[in-house]
């Protein structure tokens, strides 16, 4: 029989994400539905190894789920690398009486999910990360609203283009994947994407020889999509004007990505991984991951999902380079 689980923490880690306190929200209000009290742990891994946290309730809450960022804050944390690290955070758990822990965050907060699972703390991990480059997962909580953020900050972007005639060379972000600037880029009309998916980049190729292509047809003012991993736009911009004479800008979107309200799909995904999250502690398991196949949030124990693949949609980009000038 399971050891009967009367509190669980909730942390948020890594890089913060639209959707994030929808999902603290739902782990707090599932966990005291099934009669656990829940702390908030503060700081990522740092407040689990410092003791720095909170006792969350249905009011604690109430009136987060519209917001960015994290009420519990965010953090990397480099001690929680090491095996003392990982014991000072069991020991935290010990003496707070935490029977569990739900990890919002990426593949590096797996990996500490992970490994305190180990040392006898279960944990669920959730993937919370706007750069959608979980491997075990279709869908991360935070990557439809920097989608959206970043499409409607190109669609400002191109009325300065059209009115100068110049060319807009954007950069979304993704770390080492273009999933945000693949979608985008379809969805501004982008003349080209540039994604570290297809390397080497060859500008002439990839760019210039889209750019001359658009113009054969009368258009004068180009939108051009990069990666945040293929990176390098104040040359790419610089070698475009260079070659064709346009005027060429280039604008780093950043961290605008990452903040303000989540859409409704980010609410909604990031209520029902929470759930299913606490659900599983509620039943003494730990060491899984909650993540969501085929439109439907599932589980996976952690180290297979970590050893998971995941690729770009090249039928997307097929797709883009075809009907894309």
């Amino acid at each position: 029989m399971n050891k009967e689980v009367k509190t669980i923490g909730v942390l948020t880690s890594g890089g913060d994400a639209p959707g994030m306190n929808a999902a603290i929200r739902a782990v707090v209000r599932a966990g005291i539905s099934k009669g656990m009290k829940v702390l908030g742990v503060r700081r990522g891994y740092n407040g689990l190894i410092s003791g720095d946290m909170i006792e969350l309730n249905f009011k604690s809450v109430s009136d987060i789920i519209q917001r960015g960022g994290t009420i519990l804050y965010t953090a990397r944390c480099l001690e929680f690398k090491e095996k003392a690290g990982i014991l000072k955070a069991k020991n935290t758990c010990i003496e707070a009486g935490i029977d569990g822990i739900v990890v919002i965050g990426g593949d590096g907060s797996f990996r500490g999910a992970k490994d305190l699972s180990v040392e006898g703390v279960p944990c669920v991990g959730m993937p919370g990360t706007i750069d959608n480059d979980i491997t075990s997962s279709e869908y991360t909580i935070g990557y439809d609203t920097a989608m959206n953020t970043a499409m409607e900050a190109i669609d400002r972007l191109r009325d300065t283009s059209q009115s100068h005639d110049r060319c807009s060379v954007v950069e979304v972000m993704g770390r080492n994947a273009g999933h945000i600037a693949l979608n985008v880029g379809i969805a501004c009309g982008s003349t080209a994407i540039l994604v570290p998916e297809r390397q080497p980049v060859d500008i002439d190729r990839d760019v210039i020889a889209r750019i001359r292509a658009a113009q054969s047809i009368g258009k004068e003012h180009f939108i051009i999509l990069v990666a945040e991993g293929v990176g390098h736009v104040n040359e790419i911009a610089a070698e475009i004007q260079g070659k064709t004479g346009i005027e060429s800008r280039a604008t780093i979107l950043g961290h605008i990505q990452r903040g303000g309200s989540p859409t409704l799909r980010d609410r909604v995904v990031a209520s029902e991984m929470g759930y299913h999250a606490v659900d599983l502690l509620s039943k003494g398991v730990g060491n899984r991951v909650v993540v969501m196949q085929q439109n439907k949030v599932v589980d996976f124990d952690i180290t297979e999902a970590l050893a998971m693949k995941k690729t770009l949609d090249m039928n997307l980009y097929d797709i883009a380079q075809c009907i894309s000038m």
